[in-house]
Formats: structure tokens, sequence, C-alpha cells
């Protein structure tokens, strides 16, 4: 035989027979038992035989439930959780030889309320992940964590309590007692769904331990000068009368804005231009502005050195208006006039010039080059206002402006923008009047509405103001270029998610990291009461973090200054200073994360896994503060997954209603009707079935998919374990040089599908739908049923099954933990991925079995609606390497019960090189070619081959149902042999 013949090219392990038997696999706790359940029909429609013969037949037997749901769902996942000891599996592994470690590090959910969809996607993700790598022999490293610090935990704490009427100490215990509530419930739930760590010991930012290694990074970024204190524009949010760092920033895209069209007169005419323009008359230049509370602290007008300006007449006035050429045709049309055009000149022309500010008498202020103006909007020229603007602030300190706020910390005029202005509200209000001081100076050309993204405060949900005041900063430009070159080393999933990434990173200047609140890690600073002047240096710091290693950062509070400032490390008398109120931004707590959790011999984790809106968030603060200390990322690779919306791919709004509970999910509703008890295993399988590089959908559409896709796959199971009821494989093992090549073949596919597989789901739909179910169970059922209970065919066959259960079930288990327990009760997680063997793959064993499933592809297209099993095929095969691969599956001429028979699915099969001359008229023939391809290409043959099917002329025997008896109403050979009759 050409099969047998390839054997012996193909290696030592074909040479020795290709012997399948190594470890036996785990024995499903439901496939091979004493007592069996009720019996049960495998998936689909099974033909019952008739009369006195079904008792012989072997249908599979199973107490394994076809379907779980409701009451029983639930009590069945938290009795597998219970017996199979899921809260001790982190700890097991963790103990247990391994030669290497998978360290995935949990990003720390904030605090402040319950786990909703989107920790359901993100949690899971991280399970699936860490439990592949377990089955897969890696230690797997996994702390989950919560961030408990900060504004949006505050808030919720305080609710309507006025905060002036607290100390910070009464603050902070009602914000650890609202985020310890929130904490319990999210673990709860995180537990719930099978996550698997260690969840007693978990970090928390609000821990003492953690607190010391915040400021041990603290320390080290202070000591190289990347942390310092300077007064300079930042996002401050007059609601919660903080600063704010750009990842606490919303943008509202339909935000409404009172722009104006202003004009600062000049006074002085750029030396350049003195001589063209000074003889046409009072000249102006024209600013646009959005924010014209703003122009008050107006320092200069820049403009665009490289870009072209004209000198323009209104019509309708004679006004003479100085604007970027560019923009004359767009603001003809903002102005509802044409504009003449007089001269045309150079923006670096313009140097020299200076100009009446329009609201304040006597003051002047000077034309500025600037490289942030552009011509998208307005005219060319930006009013610009130091201590309100970021690219401001940069000229300012570029010519050496002033830099004066005159907004307090409620977002009201201070005294230092006039007593007109004083105690108004500045984006209310004060715009108003602003723009009337315009009006009254003859300096308001025109007035409109202005839809805009403008930011917000990411937790009162109201708009921010940029304001100048003393806080502490990064400087994340001394930064940026190492977090770029150590980037490249790092992998990102998707790959189109590290552009985003690098533009955040370009984007940030600087980073301010105080806080102007209570709840959080203290800024270990001491100021000197009489000169304001900062003391902090490695000492102080170092000392501090011991206290708070102690006795948690609370003590910034409740200890004298003497046992936080003792005399070895200050300068002067204890009573010369007070400790700084300001606490560090939660950012740099969740991002110095690395230093306080991951393992000290190398403290960068195989991943981080977390939503999008991380890239300017925790990846982007983890990476600074582990470059600025280390020179390295904290993580080899990055995965960034969506966000969960709603199926109509709306944001999850409670004012919309779309929101999805993941606890109603698992438990169902009020109305089980509408909302049922889906349970954790559904829930996760929506996860793992998600595209979650993309905004991942929910609803009850994607569940009810997600639970006939679960119910799909337990019925394969228990099909399986069906059939293998009362299989030993410790004794009825079939060695492999005796097994069916259709099995063998099974076996090979097995083994290609488990070294692909990792975890993802769509190879497992494929092996179990195509390779399964539509293929080797619809043509192994008869062997199965109606073969001798240990005939070597049967035995062949459930040895294959055993080796797929045992697959099957561990390449679901970090999806389906509850489902894949269910078979193998209380082990599976601790004894590994799938086992397959290298000797499943069988030189010629895989072009044997396709080429004869190309011939039955061409004999089933060929009787489309018609029953295979009622006809007598011919396969006729020109000698060659095809024919000798067929004749493997079929030795003799003419059989009901050959290998090939059976691939066929028909009643009897002929193989021959010829077909017969004399076929009958109703003959149905196709013809077609196989490409046998061996060794690499060494052997390679086109081979063609012919059928011939014609309605069979056997008897139907009424046990087996196929036509293979000679007799009407008689048994066929092979059933009359197992039936105990005579031949």
């Amino acid at each position: 035989m050409l099969l047998r013949r390839l054997g012996a090219l193909g290696g030592g392990a074909a040479r020795c027979g290709l012997s399948l038997r190594r470890v036996a696999p785990l024995r499903p706790a439901l496939s091979f038992t004493q007592s069996r359940g009720r019996a049960a029909a495998p998936p689909g429609d099974e033909a019952q035989p008739a009369g006195n013969h079904r008792h012989t037949v072997l249908l599979p037997r199973t107490s394994f439930p076809m379907k779980l749901a409701g009451q029983e769902l639930l009590e069945r996942e938290l009795q597998i959780q219970r017996e199979c000891a899921f809260d001790q599996l982190y700890a097991w592994q963790r103990e247990r030889k391994a030669k290497k470690e998978f360290c995935l590090h949990d990003g720390p959910p904030y605090a402040n309320g319950d786990a909703h969809v989107g920790h359901a996607l993100n949690k899971i993700l991280k399970d699936v992940h860490n439990r592949f790598e377990m089955l897969r022999g890696r230690k797997v490293h996994y702390v989950p964590g919560w961030d408990c610090h900060g504004l949006p935990i505050e808030l919720k704490a305080l609710g309507e309590l006025q905060t002036k009427e607290l100390t910070p100490l009464q603050i902070r215990q009602k914000a650890r007692e609202f985020a310890e509530g929130a904490i319990a419930r999210q673990r709860a739930a995180f537990q719930r769904w099978g996550v698997m760590a260690d969840w007693q010991n978990c970090y928390y930012t609000f821990n003492g331990q953690y607190e010391a290694a915040q400021l041990r990074v603290f320390e080290d970024m202070h000591s190289k000068g990347l942390i310092y204190q300077d007064y300079k524009p930042v996002f401050w949010s007059p609601s919660t009368r903080t600063a704010l760092a750009e990842a606490e920033l919303e943008y509202n895209t339909e935000h409404v804005s009172k722009a104006v069209y202003a004009t600062f007169p000049l006074t002085t005419l750029p030396s350049k231009l003195a001589s063209s323009l000074g003889a046409l008359g009072k000249v102006s230049v024209l600013v646009w502005t959005t924010q014209p509370w703003t122009i008050p602290a107006n320092q200069a007008v820049c403009f665009m050195p490289k870009a072209q300006y004209s000198l323009v007449k209104r019509t309708d006035n004679e006004q003479l208006l100085l604007v970027a050429t560019e923009r004359i045709a767009s603001l003809t049309s903002a102005l509802g006039t044409d504009m003449q055009s007089l001269a045309t000149f150079i923006g670096s022309d313009l140097e020299g010039g200076v100009c009446q500010h329009p609201t304040i008498s006597g003051k002047e202020v000077p034309l500025l080059p600037a490289n942030h103006v552009t011509m998208a909007k307005g005219t060319g020229l930006v009013h610009t206002a130091p201590a309100h603007g970021m690219e401001d602030y940069s000229v300012a300190t570029h010519f050496n402006l002033p830099v004066e706020c005159i907004v307090d910390e409620e977002g009201r005029f201070t005294e230092l923008a006039g007593a007109e202005l004083q105690g108004q509200c500045v984006l209310k209000e004060g715009t108003a009047t602003v723009i009337s001081m315009l009006r009254a100076a003859a300096a308001l050309v025109k007035e409109e509405e202005c839809v805009h993204s403008y930011p917000y405060d990411w937790r009162s949900k109201k708009p921010v103001v940029i304001r100048a005041s003393k806080q502490w900063f990064i400087n994340t430009a001394n930064l940026k270029d190492k977090a770029k070159e150590v980037l490249q080393k790092v992998r990102v999933m998707p790959e189109s998610a590290r552009a985003s990434l690098l533009a955040m990173l370009d984007r940030r200047t600087y980073w301010c990291i105080s806080r102007q609140r209570s709840w959080g890690v203290p800024i270990p600073v001491f100021y000197h009461k009489e000169t304001r002047q900062p003391l902090i240096n490695k000492h102080t710091v170092a000392h501090i973090a011991k206290v708070f290693a102690e006795k948690g950062s609370d003590s910034w509070w409740e200890e004298p200054l003497e046992t936080l400032l003792p005399p070895d490390v200050k300068a002067g008398a204890v009573t010369d200073y007070e400790r700084g109120e300001d606490v560090l931004d939660i950012w740099f707590d969740s991002g110095t994360s690395w230093a306080a959790v991951l393992q000290e011999a190398d403290p960068r984790a195989d991943v981080y896994v977390e939503g999008k809106d991380q890239l300017g968030g925790w990846f982007q603060s983890s990476l600074l503060t582990s470059v600025a200390v280390r020179n390295k990322a904290p993580y080899k690779a990055l995965v960034v997954h969506g966000f969960a919306v709603s199926e109509k791919r709306e944001k999850m709004s409670k004012s919309l209603g779309n929101v999805v509970d993941p606890d109603i999910v698992i438990h169902g509703g009020p109305d089980l009707a509408a909302s049922p008890a889906y349970g954790a295993d559904v829930l996760r399988w929506w996860v793992a079935e998600s595209n979650v590089f993309s905004e991942v959908q929910i609803g009850p559409k994607a569940l009810n998919s997600a639970r006939e896709s679960v119910n799909k796959l337990r019925n394969t199971l228990r099909f399986l374990l069906g059939n293998l009821q009362g299989f030993d494989p410790r004794t009825q093992t079939v060695d492999s040089k005796d097994m069916y090549y259709i099995d063998q073949y099974l076996l090979h596919l097995l083994r290609e599908y488990s070294i692909k597989a990792f975890v993802l789901i769509r190879l497992l739909q494929a092996f179990i739908t195509r390779d399964l179910s539509n293929f080797y169970f619809s043509i192994i059922k008869d062997r199965l049923y109606c073969d001798a209970e240990n005939s070597v065919g049967r035995r062949s066959c459930q040895t294959a099954l055993e080796e797929i259960l045992d697959g099957v079930t561990r390449s679901i288990a970090p999806i389906l933990p509850h489902l894949a327990e269910e078979v193998y009760q209380h082990t599976l997680f601790r004894s590994g991925w799938i086992k397959s063997s290298s000797v499943w793959r069988k030189p010629g064993l895989e072009e044997a079995v396709e080429g004869a499933c190309a011939i039955r592809d061409s004999f089933l297209s060929s009787i489309p609606g018609r029953n295979a099993v009622e006809y007598d095929l011919t396969i006729a095969v020109e000698p060659g390497l095809l024919f000798e691969l067929m004749e493997s599956l079929q030795e003799e001429p003419t059989s009901t019960s050959s290998q090939l028979t059976e691939l066929m699915m028909a009643s009897r099969t002929t193989l021959t090189s010829a077909l017969p001359r004399d076929l009958p008229s109703d003959t149905i023939t196709n013809n077609g070619s196989f490409l046998i391809n061996l060794e690499g290409g060494v052997i390679r043959e086109d081979s063609a081959y012919t059928i011939a099917a014609v309605p069979i002329s056997l008897s139907r025997c009424p046990r087996c149902r196929r036509y293979t008896s000679d007799t009407p109403e008689c048994l066929c050979p092979r059933c009359q042999t197992v039936h105990g009759q005579p031949q």
C-alpha cells in the first residue's frame, strides 16, 4: 500500500507504527461511570431502528444535560466554582514549578461604583488570556488592583455635603469608606465572572506600602529635575475647584460659545510698513476669539511670520483692517461686507507694531511672531492672553511678557480684571460684560454663536477654563524622545493604536500632577511660612515615604509636623514651615503601579490590556514614569480594546435606556422573559467572540447569539460524552496502526488545531462545526451505533472521540471555565493544554482522506437532495498515487463496510481503474481531479477520477437503515453478526 510506503519515508514515528498511546488524557467525569443518566439522542434527528432491534443499537447515553437555564444554570455555575476551587486556582499555579512566567499587569479600575459592562469586557479578556497561558504551562502573575483616590470618588462620597464644612481627614474618611464599599462590590462581580486571581491579596492605591512606592518614584524624578513647581496655565475646573490633566477632560462637540470679532487699533506702525501705511489713516488689527472673557488679560497679538497679510478697507464703513490675505474671502462672508485690498505684505513685516488694548485705557500690546497661528479659522491674527492659554504662555515665556491670571478658583474674575468685572463668572455674565465693554469702546465688529469642541471636567460634566496657577509639573518634553524610542520595542495590538499613543505623547509638553483636593497622596513638600519657598529633597521625601509605609498617607494630616519633618532633614525651626495642601494626580497614582506591584526581579509586564481611553491615560503615565526612573517601558506589549456600546453602536447612557448591567446579564432581571439569566459563561463567550479591537456591541441580539453558541458547544460535548459511555481508555484504546484512517485523520486535524489555537474563537467554531459536526460526526454514526460494542472499528472511533473531547474541552476552558469543569470536574485547569502528539501527523494520511473527500463531494453534488445511502457507487481512478491511496481505504474491489464506503456515506462502493461500459440508464456520473502533494513537493501528481452512482439494488436493513441486506426486512450481514443471528 502506498500509505504504508509513505509511512516508511516519514521517519521514526511512522516506522514505529504511529503508536498513539501516551499518558492517558484526563478522564471526563461524566464519560466513564458505572451509573448513567437517562438515554439521550445526539445532536440532530436520529433515525430510530424499528421493532425489537432498538435495544441492540448503541445510542449515546449520558446524564450531561443538553442545556441549562434559569436558576438551575446559576446554581450549577456556583456549585462548579465551589467544588472546583476557583478561588484557590491562582495560588496553586503560583506555587507550582514552571520554567516561564507570564505577567499581565492589571490596570486599576476606579473604585467609584458598581461593576459595569466595560469592566466585564476588560476583566474577562484578561482572564481568558491568563487561563490560556496557565494551561500552556506558564506561571501567571496577575494582581488585581483598584484606583482608590481622586475626584470621582471624592465627589460621590461627599454627595451634597459642603467640603468647606469638613476637615481633610473627614473628607478622606468618607472617601475611603465609599471606595472600600465599591471595591467589595466590584470584587464580588469579578469573582462571579470566574476571573482567576488571589482576591485576598490585591493592590490598592490607598494602601500605605503602595503610596510609599509612589513617593519613591516621585523622589527619583524630582532629584533628576523632572518634577518642578511653576506658575503656568493649566486646565482648571471651576465646578470642582482643581487643576486637571488632559486625561481628565471630555470634549463636548456641541458646546456653544459667544465668539467675537474685535479690533486692536495700531498705535505704532511696524517700521517696515510705516511709510506705506501711514498715509492711509487709522489702521486696526482684527482678531477673532471664542473666549472673549480672556481679552482683559491680553498681552499681545500674534501673527504667522511666513504668511501673507493685507490691509483691507470695508466697503460699508471704510474701516481699515489688518488681516491675513488667506482669510479675506471668509471674512467677507462672515462680516457681510466686501473688502478692498489696499496693500499686501509678508507677516514678518508686522514685527515692531504696537496696538492699543481695546478695554484697558492706556495699555499697549505688541505684535509678535508665533508658530501656533493658523489660517483654519479667524483672521490670521491671534489675541494672546498668556495666563489663559498654553500657546499664549509659550509666547510670553519667549518674549518675557507678564503672566497675570485674572480668574479665581471658582471661575470668577479677580480684582485684577477691574471693578466692572470683579466677581463675575467668566463663562457666563463675565463674558457678556466683556462684550459690552468692547461695544462701548467701538472695538466690537461682530458677535456670534460658535458651536465647537470644548473641554469639560470628566466628572462634573461642566466646562473648564485655562488659568495660570502655581502647580507641580513633570517635564514631559525631556522624556518624550526616550519614551518614543522604547515604544519601538513594544508590541502594540492593534498596531494602528501606536500612532494615537505617539500623537498624544507629542501633544503633552508638560504634565500637571498637583490637585487641589484632599483625597489623594499628598505631595511631600513643606513651605516656609514667610518666603513660601518649598522644602523638598531626597531626605524629606524618603522620610515621608517611610512614614506612609507604616501609617498610610492620613499621617500627613494626623501626625505633628515634627514627625513628618525631623531635625536632620530641615533647614530652620519646625515652626517656620507648614505642610503643602495639594495631592498628586491620580494618573501619577496609577502610573507608578509598576513600581509597587510588579516583581522586583524584572518589574516589566508581558502585557498591559486596557481600553483605548488609556492611550492618553494609564498607558502613557506608566510609560513616562518608568522611562524617567528606569529608561525602559513597564510593558513588553500593549493590547488596546474598544468600548462596549449598544447594538445600535450608541454610547451607553442611562438617559437613552441602553445600559447593559452585567449582573442582570448573569442573573436575569425582574422580567425574566425580557432579561433572562444567561450565566457567566455566556457573558464570557460574548467577550471572546467579539472583535475587541473595535467597539464591542452588546444587547439582547448579541447575548442570545452567544447563548446559542454555548448551547451548540454543550450539545457537541454531550454527543462526545454520550458516545464514550462505557469506554475505558486505559484498556480499550486502539493502537494507531489499527485505527481507521478517518479517525487518525481527525487526530491529525486536532493536532493542527491545537497548535494554531490561541483562544481564537473562530478556529474553535470552525473545528467544531466544519470538522466535527458537519464532517466527522455525520460519517461515524453508523459505526458508533451499529458496529459491535467491542469491535476495532467502534473502539477506534471512541479512541479518537476521547482525544477530541479532551482537546475541545481544554481549548474552550479559558473562555468557558464553568462548562469545561462541568465536563472535567475539579482537575482540568491543573493538567495543562491539549496534549497532542507529533505522531498524529502521518505522511499520506491527509492526502488519502482528503482525496476520498474530494470524490465524495463530487458524488454528493451529483445527487442534490437525495440520501447517499440509497446509492451503489463506483469510483474509477486511473492507475497512480490516488488509486493506491484509495486502495488503502478499501482493499477489496467492492464493499459495503470498507472505510472508503463509510467516507462516501453510500451503501456499497466499488473501486476500479475504469468504469464498466454497460452502465444502467439511470446512472449518474461525474468526474474531477485531485492534486497530490507529498514529501514537500517531491511527490506530486494530479489524478483524475470518475464516479458512477446507481440506485442500490440491495434491501434496507431494519437495524442500521443502510441498504446492505440481501433480503427485505432481514438484517444485513454486519447486523446479523452483532445481533447474534446466523448468516
